[in-house]
């Protein structure tokens, strides 16, 4: 399935329907008085957010959408029918955005939550508004109200509990298949995942989370390098952040150097993102000896300074994740509790759209200097730098 995060759309607002000029005429009565009915009210636009849709793809090629203009008001005092509401259903996650002002309409964060983004026009009144002691035969009706529009802007985060980040190749998707029963392709060479994969862990009888693995992060991502900074922002969502490391490099890399690396990216991409709980887990310590482990272990602590839970893993043979799974569940339980407080609540609502702000002001920055730099070549600043132009793909599973 084809997973859009991002899509522009237009929604327009029925009009109203026009009121009616007319007078009664029956037998035996040859001057009634005026009985032009109303015009119906336009039909609005809502925005519904609905559990079984995973993407925007449905806006990636239809991007105007109108609700239904009233009907026109009749003789005899009758009413037009108000037009039919339009609903563009949209998944759970969704931030609602006015592109033209920068708003924040809504975020659609629980299924069946709903927001009006364009109101429909009313209906103008008929003549039988407008009949008096001195206008017997008004012949004056009104026209009924444009709908609302709007240019949107629609922004998806795939909601997870958990969040894996890392370098290509750290074994992110080797960590999911082996606790969750999602398949993404595991290869051994760099950027096999191109798409966020979700996964949901069972860890006992209504016990689960989902966990969410982000394509690898790259040196420079936060600067627009690979597709790091494209995906970066689903994070916002998460409760806890895991940082996965390969603990034995292909390279002979330092792994404590990879560790830096994605600290960074996460500073420059969002300041805020970088404050979220993280955990570090050192993957793959099946190549290494019980002494080893340990070493490293002690390196994380002494070197890096880490004060954050640490867990030592392998993801191919299985060592550790049980555990890892275990401790990330009581933990988000936990979390799930203080939910209910609603000060922290808001504190962590308050948390997750900054990180989505900083987010969408380091993208519109990297793409203003992308623009700058076309220009500086004579060529078109509206060219090929498009966030849509990624089609990757999303799967959920048990």
């Amino acid at each position: 399935m084809r997973f859009v995060d991002e899509v522009s759309i237009r929604v327009e607002a029925g009009s109203g329907g026009n009121g009616c000029a007319s007078f009664r005429r029956e037998k035996f009565i040859p001057f009634g008085g005026p009985d032009g009915g109303d015009g119906g009210h336009g039909g609005s636009v809502w925005v519904e957010a609905v559990g079984n849709a995973n993407t925007l793809v449905d806006y990636r090629y239809t991007r105007q959408f109108k609700a239904e203009r009233g009907k026109n008001g009749m003789g005899a005092q009758c009413t037009g029918r108000s037009g039919e509401d339009l609903s563009l259903k949209v998944p759970v996650g969704t931030t609602v955005l006015d592109e033209d002002t920068g708003q924040i309409l809504a975020d659609l964060v629980e299924e069946g939550q709903r927001v009006l983004v364009a109101s429909g026009g009313k209906g103008g009144l008929g003549n039988l508004h407008f009949k008096s002691s001195t206008n017997r035969a008004p012949q004056k009706a009104l026209p009924g109200l444009p709908g609302e529009m709007r240019q949107l802007r629609l922004e998806l985060r795939v909601v997870a509990d958990v969040g894996l980040l890392g370098l290509p190749n750290a074994g992110k998707s080797t960590l999911i298949r082996a606790v969750s029963a999602a398949r993404p392709k595991v290869a051994d060479y760099p950027f096999t995942t191109l798409v966020p994969n979700l996964g949901v862990v069972d860890v006992g009888l209504h016990r689960s989370f989902v966990l969410a693995d982000i394509p690898g992060i790259i040196e420079g991502a936060s600067m627009g390098a690979g597709l790091g900074i494209r995906f970066l922002k689903h994070l916002s969502r998460t409760r806890i952040l895991i940082h996965l490391v390969d603990i034995c490099p292909v390279d002979g890399s330092d792994w404590l150097q990879q560790v830096r690396v994605i600290e960074h990216e996460l500073e420059t991409y969002s300041a805020t993102l970088a404050t979220m709980p993280r955990w570090l887990v050192l993957n793959k310590i099946d190549l290494l000896s019980e002494e080893d482990r340990q070493a490293a272990l002690d390196r994380a602590k002494d070197e890096l300074g880490w004060q954050g839970p640490l867990v030592a893993i392998s993801g191919v043979a299985g060592l550790g994740t049980e555990a890892l799974s275990q401790a990330l569940m009581t933990q988000i339980e936990h979390m799930r509790i203080e939910d209910g407080n609603p000060e922290v609540r808001e504190q962590r609502d308050r948390m997750r759209l900054q990180i989505e702000q900083e987010g969408r002001e380091r993208i519109k920055a990297l793409a203003e200097r992308r623009r700058a730099e076309r220009r500086g070549e004579d060529l078109d600043s509206d060219d090929d730098w498009n966030e849509e132009d990624y089609d990757v793909a999303v799967e959920y599973r048990r």
